[in-house]
């Protein structure tokens, strides 16, 4: 065979591949509703199934292998075990051998609750109690190095952000 057959070039006869996909390869651009789907098969596509919820209770999949958040220390925060009887129907994923036998658990994760009073006064202490008590170091801080560039005869200029932090709306 000559190499005129073999090379199989594009002539008036022929259409290239890439003239037919050019629809497809030129819009690649996500709409907020593509994003939207993606975001949601996220969740269908996850490992850990979500968990139903049980009133007055916050409930979590917990990590049976991590120790720096170990099991035990969260067992001493009031954490309890997620059984079948406080899920029914989950009977399927009980955990068979092990530690954990009778629980609720999938791989290494098991299922836990915590009282929801005690959750919101963790939450509480964690997203607003701290963060404040991070605000007043970081004032604190920027008031020394006034004063030490004050005694060197500068000055230090505040942005937005520490001066709103020292408001008295933002506390």
């Amino acid at each position: 065979m000559s190499n005129e057959k073999l090379n199989k070039g594009v002539d008036e006869n022929r259409v290239s591949r890439n003239m037919e996909d050019r629809e497809i390869t030129e819009n690649r651009t996500f709409t907020d509703n593509d994003r939207l789907s993606m975001f949601r098969q996220q969740f269908f596509q996850s490992a850990l199934p979500d968990l139903p919820e049980i009133p007055g209770y916050h409930v979590c999949w917990l990590t049976t292998t991590n120790p720096r958040d170990s099991i035990h220390s969260r067992r001493s925060l009031g954490y309890t075990p997620v059984e079948p009887h406080d899920v029914p129907g989950w009977d399927h994923a009980s955990v068979k051998t092990g530690e954990y036998v009778g629980c609720i658990g999938v791989n290494e994760m098991v299922a836990f609750k915590l009282p929801m009073k005690l959750y919101e006064v963790y939450m509480h202490e964690a997203h607003y109690e701290r963060p404040r008590a991070e605000e007043g170091k970081l004032a604190d801080t920027a008031d020394f190095i006034r004063s030490q560039a004050k005694q060197q005869g500068s000055d230090v200029y505040e942005g937005d952000g520490l001066s709103e932090m020292r408001s008295p709306m933002s506390r």
